[in-house]
């Protein structure tokens, strides 16, 4: 760099310092716009945090903490002293205490330790959660306070840390260099100063002088003054925070998370992996400069393990964002040099996949599917980017194992059946394809075997040294055999802020009409007539499951909560529909198999920008698998369905990351019939997938493995059901022996 300057001393210095302390002045402003708010959600958190530890010790009586420590404590001085509850002790010296008379140094020291060790375990047991109120009242304003923080940093960040390095070196510098240049600002000053005080001046104004053509280069300058601009915005009203954070909660919540670390088990958020592997994928580097959110901390752990394993079986719970996972890899490939990407996903959430990789990354999303496939197909090949089809339109697509740098299997539980073609489909690619990621929040539905298809297609050789009879091998250490391909992490672990579940189950008795249309079905051993019997009366003001569901639905939309009603059957759905629009209800769909994919969406979108009152019918085939639907808090589920992890996708829909209300699903079942039947035979296989799938370790040695098959439970419950009505192959022969004419229905 030049010691001589440009600029001339006197009036030419002022202007050149007046203009950097100006320019350095605004960058510094927007670096502590920044790091002040953080600063202030820290301080908001804590104050909440250490309000809402003294609201748990006020219910705790002074009297109480004697349970705490094994020593004759002197406590009711305490009380006559005023001290009430252990919130009353919080934060006095023990000092303070021993001044009490009758109380002594004894007790002063042990109280003080009792009561912070409580707060301590409140502390660590009170997950931080944000829950939405419009009211207004006192207890919300703290909560309207840390939105409002929230939303800035959401707003500025992506704005200012892309350049937080240059305006650190520029501010600085110009800190430095202006008061070494201030002699400068005055000719006689100057030439009246030591001869080393001059050249400091000349260094620092040339110095300047080059800052003057540095950020004419790189627009820094015009940068700072759009970053300044961007920080005098004005905050958000209340209701718009209210309705951006039920709108995008998990983006909040990650920013919330990066500045106060939420309280969650480390080795959850770690699927249980060994410590060995965990630190290896821990350490693995992971590029997001092509995401345009931020990741949570399990979710990039996620996506390191996909990127240090190669081939792996991602079986996070659902909702919580396994396709963000997946484009955070893709992303991390992308900047490898990786130029195309290949996904395979059912065709109901083919949109879905499209719609977020345009919301979520760089990347360019390229839908092979449709009546312009084969020219999307070229056009992925040629431009590169995120190819997305279906499972059925794979075999459209030609293998090229060297050209595709990952490919994702969406909601793979599909091709669990190595006989079926899509199956086959998919294993063509896997075969090909180095790197691989299979998505599924259910990878067992019924049976060991299943979960090990899988695994088979990432890796034959895992799946053959697996034993034979893994029933008997233990959760655990099946868990330990599958853990180089397997990572599942579940919602209670890693998403403290996820709002509660509650699981409803409403049996109905059947009208006189009802038990008539029920008979007749079991008499014809038509299980799926058993199924509906519940709503097909000739007047549906005889069915009591659909006289509640319209009862839960109505009460749903007078407390301003969105409902969602699943059932397997789309007659079931055409009676529900008209019951709840001759109710008044806002009704949306029915969702089927034959609405469009693209038409789902639409409808999905209309739904949650729709009236809070509002209700989504739809098949849980359909609405159940991959698409979110968070903006309702209420799910409803006509019948119980055959295999649990049915049921616990469609209700997933709902509590997943993003929901901000408590979520209550209502399952409406039938007393004495089909729906008692299917219970009880169904909850053995739920026994299994948590011991081996969902849950890291059990107590069991061993479990026996169920393989119940869907027509294997529908002859058994059908059998059972005639038998106890009596119909049937039994009791026809009990009739011709006694010579009498067996019942009619």
């Amino acid at each position: 760099m030049s010691t001589t300057p440009a600029t001339e001393p006197g009036a030419g210095a002022r202007a050149l310092l007046d203009r950097h302390r100006a320019l350095a002045a605004a960058a510094r402003a927007v670096l502590d716009r920044v790091d002040a708010t953080t600063v202030e959600v820290a301080a908001v958190v804590e104050q909440d945090r250490e309000t809402r530890v003294r609201a748990e010790l006020g219910v705790v009586p002074v009297e109480q903490l004697g349970a705490m420590t094994d020593r004759n404590l002197r406590l009711r001085a305490l009380v006559d002293a005023g001290y009430a509850t252990a919130a009353d002790l919080l934060g006095v010296p023990a000092a303070t205490l021993d001044a009490v008379p009758g109380v002594g140094e004894q007790t002063a020291r042990s109280v003080v330790a009792a009561v912070e060790q409580l707060a301590g375990a409140v502390r660590d047991g009170v997950p931080l959660r944000l829950e939405i109120d419009r009211s207004g009242r006192p207890d919300s304003t703290a909560t309207v306070t840390l939105l409002r923080l929230l939303d800035r940093l959401l707003r500025l960040r992506p704005l200012v840390e892309p350049h937080r390095e240059a305006l650190t070196d520029y501010a600085t510098s110009v800190a430095v260099h202006a008061v070494a240049a201030a002699p400068a600002t005055n000719r006689l000053r100057l030439a009246l100063s030591r001869r080393a005080t001059r050249d400091r001046a000349r260094r620092a104004l040339a110095a300047l002088d080059t800052w003057d053509a540095t950020l004419a280069t790189t627009g820094l300058g015009a940068t700072i003054d759009d970053l300044a601009a961007a920080c005098a915005r004005p905050d958000a009203g209340s209701g718009a925070l209210w309705d951006a954070f039920e709108r995008r909660s998990a983006e909040f919540y990650t920013v919330l998370g990066s500045i106060v670390p939420l309280a969650r088990d480390v080795l959850a958020a770690r699927g249980m992996l060994t410590a060995e592997l965990a630190e290896r994928v821990a350490a693995r580097p992971l590029d997001l400069s092509r995401m345009r959110v931020p990741l949570r901390g399990y979710q990039e752990f996620g996506a390191r393990f996909a990127l240090h394993q190669g081939r792996v079986l991602l079986g996070d719970e659902m909702g919580l964002g396994k396709t963000m996972q997946s484009l955070a890899v893709m992303s991390d490939l992308a900047g490898a040099g990786e130029r195309r990407f290949l996904v395979v996903c059912p065709a109901g959430v083919l949109a879905g996949w499209l719609r977020e990789v345009d919301a979520r990354t760089t990347l360019t999303g390229h839908r092979l599917h449709g009546p312009d496939r084969d020219a999307a197909i070229a056009r992925w090949r040629a431009e590169g980017g995120i190819g997305v089809t279906t499972f059925e339109g794979l075999g459209h697509v030609p293998v090229d194992g060297d050209g595709v740098g990952l490919l994702v299997v969406d909601e793979a539980h599909y091709v669990k059946n190595p006989a079926a073609r899509r199956t086959r489909a998919v294993a063509a690619w896997t075969s090909a394809v180095w790197r691989v990621l299979l998505l599924t929040g259910t990878p067992m539905d019924n049976r060991l075997e299943d979960f090990v298809a899988l695994v088979r297609l990432l890796d034959a050789d895992l799946a053959a040294g697996l034993p034979r009879h893994l029933g008997l091998v233990g959760a655990d250490a099946f868990r330990r055999e599958v853990a180089p391909v397997y990572l599942r992490r579940n919602q209670r672990d890693v998403l403290v802020e996820l709002p509660d579940l509650i699981a409803v189950d409403e049996w109905e008795d059947l009208s006189p009409a009802g038990e008539a249309v029920y008979r007749a079905a079991v008499a014809s051993g038509s299980f799926m007539a058993m199924r509906r019997a519940a709503y097909l009366t000739p007047d549906p003001a005889d069915s009591t499951k659909l006289a509640r569901l319209v009862e839960i639905v109505a009460d749903a939309g007078a407390n301003g909560h969105r409902t969602v009603v699943f059932s397997y059957f789309r007659d079931v759905l055409d009676v529900v529909t008209r019951a709840l629009v001759a109710a008044g209800a806002p009704v949306v769909g029915p969702l089927t198999g034959d609405v469009a994919p693209d038409d789902r969406q639409a409808a999905i979108d209309a739904f949650g920008a729709g009236p809070r009152d509002g209700v989504l019918v739809a098949q849980i085939s359909v609405g159940g698998v991959g698409l979110n639907l968070q903006a309702a808090s209420v799910v409803v589920l006509c019948e119980p369905q055959l295999v649990p992890s049915a049921e616990a996708q469609a209700v997933a829909r709902l509590h997943r990351m993003g929901q901000v209300r408590t979520v209550v699903a209502h399952r409406l079942l039938a007393e004495d019939g089909v729906d008692e039947r299917i219970v009880e035979l169904l909850s053995g296989k739920q026994r299994v997938f948590d011991a081996y799938v969902r849950e890291s370790s059990v107590a069991a040695a061993a479990v026996e493995a169920v393989d119940v098959t869907e027509a294997g439970l529908a002859r058994e419950v059908v059998a059972m059901e005639q038998a106890r009505l009596g119909y049937g192959p039994v009791w026809d022969e009990l009739a011709d022996e006694a010579g009498v004419t067996p019942p009619q229905p």
